[in-house]
């Protein structure tokens, strides 16, 4: 009976322990409880039973988005992009607290798909292809960077990886050019 108590007592406790990542940090969650502390990338100790440690990846985060941006004369561009972001890790509690752990879809893209088109809505198509790209990367960045900065989240940087231009006006440019 003591042995059953002791290799009992030994399991539970070799199941509460978990090891935290390099890149992440763990939250423990009580009872469906989040904690407020974060625990940085080592072993953390926790009750099975009542706790669970949820682990938050704080680093950088690319995201690639294929979308239609509109153009400061009507047109629509088509357009690949990434997005390199990573979460504060003071803030990884209240990110999972008050966005849940399904923030990217909610947030992160939510505010691209929104500061993207209203910055490329005020550039002219060739500008997207031209020294003015980097502008346009910049701007959606500081605009994102805006509302989600205080929300817990670190937009690195917006990458314009590549642009396609209705086909008029492709060949319009390149003709020009030519």
């Amino acid at each position: 009976m003591k042995k059953t108590v002791l290799y009992l007592l030994a399991a539970l406790l070799a199941t509460g322990c978990t090891v935290v990542r390099q890149g992440e940090v763990g939250v423990k969650s009580k009872l469906g409880r989040l904690s407020d502390k974060t625990h940085n990338p080592g072993p953390v100790a926790y009750f099975p039973i009542m706790q669970r440690v949820i682990k938050v990846p704080v680093r950088t985060t690319n995201v690639e988005v294929t979308l239609d941006l509109p153009s400061k004369e009507g047109l629509t561009i088509n357009t690949n992009v990434s997005i390199l972001y990573h979460i504060k890790p003071e803030m990884a509690a209240s990110v999972l607290e008050n966005i849940g752990r399904n923030y990217q879809n909610v947030i992160i893209l939510s505010v691209f798909r929104s500061a993207a088109a209203d910055v490329s809505a005020r550039f002219y198509a060739k500008d997207m292809h031209s020294g003015e790209r980097a502008l346009i990367e910049k701007e959606i960045a500081m605009a994102m960077d805006k509302i989600v900065a205080s929300r817990g989240f670190v937009i690195e940087s917006v990458l314009l990886k590549s642009i396609k231009l209705p086909e008029g006006l492709s060949r319009a440019i390149e003709s020009k050019l030519e």
